[in-house]
């Protein structure tokens, strides 16, 4: 890639030129680690070659030894890297949380969970950016949507996309009793405009309407929120974070961009696999995760099997564990399906 950029003709077409670059990029800041850390595992064998020909070698083979498990913690580190291998994992990511069953449970864990993803991101040093937040009635939220930003935004988090059920006394119940609420997560990859999606404008009805919150960012005194329905699949995104009505269209046409393109990928995915006889079980609608307060402390990831009885530190964010363990669940998964 690096060779192409060389010739004269390469930068005739720009637009593909910035697409070139910014894969190369991307390629840089993976490979460039890995080749250094080759460089430090020849130097270490130098030292080892060197201090087996001191006869005073022990200040040597400890300075060697920290070295190496340097070197180890870095490659498990970068181990991570290599698994995000899918096609849109360097992209940014549209994360929706939607409160399902559960009544006032169902809205108070979705805002929970939203909050979960908020402080995974601050940990994680990655952008986010509210493009809508809907509180609900009583308690909790509709729903909301964030823009995630940073390398490898959708590969982390393209794992957390399903049901996540949550078990607890409910904070509502007057009784104490045990209670049980569930939240839809959706994960989607933004897309640049290196991918074109054909949106009819007669299909879509756009609608305007004043932001709603409790304060601050989310409300406007004027009907800058966008509401947007793509008539033939009934996909509705709307978005009332900016003050601007048109960047809150140009917002929610990059989330119906990004719905649009899942939309046809998982159609085309399901019809693969009817014509090779498989069956996934894979959908929005799968439960992926339990998060358990009572009658003991649990969060498990029923697809990885990895868990914790930490639930306040997943809570919290200390998310990274449970992305790392569904990476390598899914690698795995993806070389029994190609074998």
């Amino acid at each position: 890639m690096e060779e192409e950029q060389t010739h004269e003709e390469f930068w005739s077409d720009p637009e593909v030129a910035r697409q070139h670059s910014k894969r190369l990029s991307q390629i840089r800041r993976v490979v460039e680690p890995w080749e250094a850390l080759g460089r430090r595992a020849s130097d270490a064998l130098e030292l080892l070659d060197l201090a087996a020909a001191e006869d005073d070698a022990e200040a040597l083979l400890r300075d060697l030894e920290t070295e190496l498990r340097s070197i180890e913690v870095e490659i498990d580190e970068r181990r991570t890297e290599v698994l995000f291998s899918g096609p849109h994992d360097s992209r940014d990511a549209f994360l929706t949380v939607h409160s399902r069953a559960g009544g006032l449970d169902a809205q108070d864990w979705a805002e929970m969970l939203a909050r979960m993803y908020l402080r995974w991101a601050e940990q994680s040093d990655i952008d986010v950016e509210t493009l809508e937040y809907i509180p609900a009635e009583g308690a909790g939220i509709k729903q909301a949507t964030f823009r995630v930003k940073g390398l490898n935004a959708y590969g982390r988090l393209r794992g957390e996309a399903g049901v996540h059920r949550l078990v607890r006394i409910g904070p509502f119940d007057a009784n104490k009793r045990r209670h049980t609420a569930f939240a839809l997560v959706e994960v989607l990859p933004a897309l640049d405009d290196d991918i074109h999606i054909n949106i009819d404008p007669a299909d879509l009805h756009v609608e305007t309407y004043r932001s709603s919150g409790a304060g601050g960012q989310h409300v406007n005194k004027t009907d800058s929120a966008v509401r947007i329905v793509h008539q033939p699949t009934g996909i509705v995104v709307q978005c009332q974070n900016e003050r601007s009505q048109m960047r809150n269209r140009e917002s929610a046409m990059a989330v119906l961009k990004a719905r649009l393109f899942d939309l046809e990928e998982r159609k085309r995915r399901e019809e693969r696999e009817k014509l090779r006889g498989e069956h996934s079980e894979e959908s929005w609608g799968q439960q992926i995760r339990s998060y358990v307060m009572v009658p003991y402390t649990l969060v498990k990831d029923l697809r990885s099997d990895h868990e914790t009885g930490d639930v306040l530190g997943v809570l919290d964010g200390q998310l990274d564990p449970f992305i790392r363990a569904y990476l390598e669940w899914d690698a795995q998964r993806t070389a029994s399906t190609a074998q």
